[in-house]
């Protein structure tokens, strides 16, 4: 059996502690629900809207690439490099539609000019305007079906297509020069990732 250890009493000249009155006692446990609420709460808050955020971010770049169609506007900086589709300035009813898949990489752009702006266009390609074959549709039905160009208003219709070796993409060009000095083009840029 282990033998009791005398108590050892406290310091004599510290003075008693009085009760904590009610009024103080609610203070410390509201003080304490506060920093408890700020430490838990204002982390919570902030994961809430970082997750809204995020998940709106998400449904803009879900709207933006279920996109099916040719979309107004100028395609990025990076699209017309990788895909090697200098579009020409000036230039007007501009539109783009960029499809990928595990095989191919397609963009199709289409634009309205003026004759120098053709053969910028053509020359940034590496192409001379003397090249393009009258009644040639170089674009397929495929690409027609995906871009939604039926090329069936008058003509003439003048086309081309230029290949290069992979990486560097092939692009199909149709040109309507019903008003020649207003050239619309069509190009199909393709690359094999």
């Amino acid at each position: 059996m282990t033998p009791s250890l005398p108590h050892q009493g406290g310091p004599p000249d510290e003075p008693h502690r009085p009760a904590e009155d009610p009024r103080h006692k609610a203070r410390r446990r509201a003080l304490t629900l506060l920093i408890i609420v700020l430490l838990i709460g204002v982390p919570a808050g902030y994961l809430v809207i970082s997750a809204n955020q995020s998940r709106n971010s998400g449904k803009d770049k879900e709207a933006k690439y279920s996109a099916t169609g040719l979309t107004a506007g100028w395609p990025s900086k990076v699209q017309r490099r990788l895909y090697q589709v200098s579009v020409p300035h000036p230039a007007d009813d501009i539109a783009y539609y960029e499809t990928n898949n595990w095989k191919t990489s397609r963009l199709y752009v289409q634009f309205r000019t003026n004759p120098a702006g053709l053969d910028s266009f053509l020359e940034a390609m590496g192409v001379r305007r003397e090249q393009l074959k009258k009644d040639d549709l170089a674009i397929g039905e495929r690409d027609r079906k995906v871009s939604g160009w039926t090329f069936t208003e008058p003509g003439p219709w003048w086309g081309l297509t230029h290949e290069q070796k992979n990486p560097a993409p092939t692009q199909d060009v149709v040109v309507n020069l019903s008003d020649p000095a207003q050239p619309m083009v069509f190009v199909v840029s393709r690359t094999v990732p």
